[in-house]
């Protein structure tokens, strides 16, 4: 019997009725009725029926991959088989190769990689470290940001998630560039570059440099809009951390590996072109591409070599889980053997810019586009000289005509997300632009 006959043997319900049992995240329980997914494969998911959806949300933007790559599949079945646990304490081969591969797509200086189940207690041990290694206790994080929904990552996260979980300590927040939304009056890129770093230096000032133990940002933020950073904006928060010593903590747990079009965003020259590096940097998500949780903290000599003689106090039962290992070495193996990567640059340049341009060319709705690689966001106005947010209940609109026409969106506020896996087709982006024009005002 396949898994699935052994599940049918064990109940009639439907799996609407078996999922009455489970207790959504972020929902209002009583009035849910999800999508079912039963199986996906590559760009694509389908429903019990086998109703096929373009998966242009990348699931929660992490599917980079693609859903079911054989390679990947394969790597965790065969270390089930081997071994399919060992604690942490212990040294494993996979675990060592993952460590290996992932410090050679982050490059110089990097030397040790941190492993936890997600990206939520990747920021978590991520600001530890930077506590601990600077004797300071003050966090500083943007207000269009999300960090993970554990105690210190939640509360540095900006949106309206931190509220009713502000349990944490030591946590302040400042306006990050966004250009098209300022909060700074700008009327270019640059000048909203400067003046948000001025802000930011005046916060540090007030708060005192010397209680300042990290600034924690997403390299470009994701849920909050994918929101790219100015020119300036990196190399000059670079310059204020290391004017007072302040640890730079890139979270790229969402636009890393792959997503931008590079293994990092940081990496990506239109970004970052004066090449600066963050002190550390936390992954997950396209890491692996989410088939097994798994994250973690990449770190350079100098801050790990604070733990040389120290204990770092710090760990989780499942840290380097060794199918999750199994299944970073196996994805970031085929990223590189069948250019993965470049073909997210290459889709994002060629494909999804200038199709996301006409579409907005057509659809007054769309008060901006941006993005970059497979990571990108439209802006949807009621009207465009304003900027008014398209309201929340033509949203819910949109969203069910999306799947309906067959298409799966990552829809947040007034955003429809664009973020298909890294491995999208042409032809699958012209499908899923021809529903968009179809279904957007």
């Amino acid at each position: 019997m396949t898994l699935y006959e052994v599940q049918d043997a064990t109940t009639d319900a439907t799996t609407l009725e078996l999922d009455r049992h489970v207790f959504h995240s972020w929902s209002a329980q009583g009035a849910l009725k999800p999508l079912v997914i039963a199986g996906g494969s590559g760009a694509e998911v389908w429903d019990e029926d086998g109703r096929r959806l373009l998966d242009f949300s990348s699931q929660l933007v992490n599917t980079n991959i693609g859903h079911t790559h054989p390679k990947v599949v394969a790597a965790i079945q065969e270390q089930a088989a081997i071994l399919p646990t060992v604690a942490p304490s212990h040294a494993n081969r996979v675990r060592g190769l993952a460590a290996q591969r992932i410090l050679e797509v982050a490059g110089e200086p990097f030397s040790k990689v941190f492993f936890t189940n997600g990206g939520a207690d990747a920021n978590e041990n991520a600001i530890r470290l930077a506590r601990l290694a600077t004797g300071r206790d003050k966090v500083l994080s943007a207000y269009r940001s999300y960090h993970g929904n554990t105690g210190a990552a939640i509360v540095a996260t900006g949106d309206w998630r931190r509220v009713p979980n502000e349990f944490a300590r030591g946590h302040v927040h400042f306006w990050g560039p966004f250009a098209y939304r300022s909060e700074f009056w700008s009327t270019t890129p640059e000048q909203e570059a400067e003046r948000a770093l001025h802000a930011l230096e005046r916060i540090v000032e007030a708060e005192g440099p010397g209680s300042i133990a990290a600034l924690l940002v997403e390299t470009v933020p994701g849920t909050a809009g994918v929101i790219v950073p100015p020119p300036g904006w990196l190399a000059g928060i670079r310059a204020l951390c290391d004017r007072w010593g302040i640890v730079l903590i890139f979270d790229e747990v969402m636009a890393g590996f792959g997503r931008t079009g590079d293994w990092f965003a940081f990496q990506n020259p239109q970004l970052n072109p004066d090449r600066i590096v963050p002190d550390l940097i936390t992954f997950a998500k396209g890491v692996n591409s989410g088939y097994v949780p798994a994250g973690g903290v990449i770190i350079p000599p100098a801050l790990a070599a604070e733990f040389d003689t120290r204990v770092f106090p710090g760990g989780l039962t499942y840290s380097g889980h060794p199918l999750a290992m199994a299944s970073i070495v196996a994805a970031i193996d085929a990223m590189r053997e069948e250019g993965i990567v470049e073909n997210a640059r290459r889709i994002g340049t060629e494909v999804l810019a200038p199709a996301l341009a006409e579409l907005a060319d057509r659809h007054a709705v769309i008060g901006d586009v941006r993005g970059l690689g497979v990571f990108w966001a439209l802006d949807l106005v009621e009207d465009r000289a304003t900027k008014a947010p398209l309201p929340p209940a033509e949203m819910a609109r949109i969203k069910g005509a999306l799947v309906a026409a067959g298409l799966l969106p990552f829809v947040q506020d007034n955003r429809i997300h664009v973020v298909p896996p890294c491995i999208v087709t042409d032809e699958q982006v012209a499908r899923a632009m021809a529903i968009y024009d179809a279904v957007l005002p």
